[in-house]
């Protein structure tokens, strides 16, 4: 008789038959995670063709990867890590450090500016996702973030759109607690003034 797909183990059970070599348990792991490590691959890559292939890429470095799995950490935070990396290598091969340096630049910029002749429309402690917006404000949203280093998208995504806690999002970038609110601080303003002329013209659609 053929053995069934075993849908009704939890996690914790489906790893361990997965990494004891059971396929089909491994393929139930797939199944219940692949909508999230792709729905979190494109918020990162913002591409669907680099989302799909960041999916593919994901689940083949945890088939070889699984023995390592610890447990010490949730499986979705380890997923995490993975999709991020991945997302991350890809990053790599074109000109990140540019793009960091030229943030970086930005927000020093931000900060010594003449700020009274430019007020805050929303405060610095809301995140642009705070905002409850029409679909146009959220195709410029779209747009802004393409324009953050990956590195910075990471971190808004898992803290603004994900709602992850600033621990799990530094443990899956490898950074400190201090390092990941200073790259979210940083998204957060560059966002908020990408926003900004479009707000500022239509601040009734903003609640």
């Amino acid at each position: 008789m053929n053995k069934r797909i075993p849908r009704h183990l939890p996690d914790d059970a489906l790893i361990a038959q997965a990494k004891s070599g059971d396929n089909l348990a491994f393929t139930e792991l797939v199944r219940r995670y692949e909508e999230t490590v792709y729905r979190f691959s494109y918020k990162i890559c913002r591409d669907k063709e680099k989302a799909s292939e960041t999916l593919q890429d994901t689940f083949v470095n945890v088939f070889r990867k699984l023995k390592s799995f610890d447990g010490k950490s949730k499986f979705s935070t380890w997923l995490y890590t993975i999709v991020t990396n991945n997302c991350l290598m890809k990053h790599r091969k074109r000109k990140s450090d540019e793009l960091e340096e030229s943030l970086e630049a930005y927000d020093h910029a931000r900060h010594t500016e003449d700020t009274v002749q430019r007020p805050e429309l929303v405060s610095s402690e809301h995140s642009p996702a705070d905002i409850v917006i029409g679909k146009e404000l959220r195709d410029i949203l779209e747009t802004a973030m393409l324009k953050l280093p990956e590195d910075y998208r990471v971190v808004f995504v898992m803290r603004d759109i994900e709602g992850r806690s600033s621990e799990e999002t530094a443990g899956v970038l490898g950074l400190s607690n201090e390092a990941t609110k200073s790259r979210l601080r940083r998204a957060r303003a560059f966002l908020r003034d990408q926003l900004h002329p479009y707000i500022s013209a239509h601040p009734e659609l903003v609640r």
